[in-house]
């Protein structure tokens, strides 16, 4: 891969993987609008894998002290708020992993036109300023309950859709459930990580099957570019999400699908 190719496209995903505007939209465009030849697996597992470390890293606190109230609740047979939490969170990653394994393929073959794109784009936009203007934002992150983990998880699976978003799904499931915008970008980045790590491990091994050929010096640039870039991304994301709010991204989604739309008349 050239070196503007690879850096292109390992930033578009570090900075659109946690953001409400779908990374999986943002690496199909080059190839939609620029005309490169697509990145190939082994570069797409390797941006995917820097993501995943980002997120790991930004929240290893919580991690650790919400895998320790797990093991403790399984030791005492008796729930705290934290432990309960992250078997919450588990409910809520786990219909994504199921949906995606059974579905990778059909979803590769007819899901990723760009008409496609658009209409996702601009429809969920419109779900997300809903959510955001009319949702109460009383609930906090360790007020969810598996019901609610439940139908955050199932609307995990909508991201499969190019142009989605997973960040933008979850995080509007979340703000009709009544959660603050902190706690709802938080739930959905704490689920994104078993989602990203099924993704890449699938990835991988279609990779491994495969026998396509390595670039890896291009995987392992792309992989710590999108690594430093969604950590940044996420970090900045959280300190202005309650003051900024969700409309500068329903406003780019919006202008990013009438301009996208635009290119398909013209």
């Amino acid at each position: 891969m050239e070196f503007l190719h690879t850096l292109t496209l390992a930033l578009i995903q570090g900075i659109t993987e946690f953001l409400p505007i779908s990374s999986s939209a943002h690496l199909l465009l080059p190839h939609h609008i620029l005309g490169w030849s697509d990145q190939g697996l082994a570069f797409d597992t390797a941006i995917h894998l820097g993501s995943l470390i980002a997120v790991i890293a930004y929240f290893r606190e919580d991690i650790l002290k919400l895998t320790r109230a797990l093991l403790i609740a399984a030791k005492d047979r008796r729930h705290c708020p934290d432990s309960r939490f992250a078997v919450n969170l588990v409910v809520a990653s786990l219909p994504v992993l199921v949906l995606g394994f059974s579905s990778r393929y059909w979803i590769e073959l007819n899901l990723r036109g760009l008409e496609v794109i658009i209409t996702a784009t601009v429809v969920f936009a419109v779900v997300l300023l809903v959510a955001d203007v009319f949702g109460k934002r009383q609930r906090h992150q360790t007020d969810l309950g598996p019901g609610g983990a439940l139908l955050i998880g199932l609307s995990q699976c909508l991201a499969l859709i190019p142009g989605a978003s997973r960040s933008g799904v979850t995080m509007t499931m979340a703000l009709l459930l009544g959660f603050t915008r902190q706690a709802a970008s938080r739930i959905s980045f704490l689920i994104a990580i078993p989602a990203i790590a099924g993704a890449s491990l699938l990835k991988a091994i279609d990779l491994v099957t495969s026998n396509a050929s390595v670039d890896w010096f291009a995987m392992g640039m792309g992989s710590a570019i999108a690594c430093v870039s969604a950590f940044l991304c996420i970090k900045l994301f959280l300190n202005l999400i309650d003051s900024i709010g969700f409309l500068p991204f329903i406003l780019y989604r919006l202008v990013l699908g009438a301009v996208l739309f635009l290119t398909i008349l013209y």
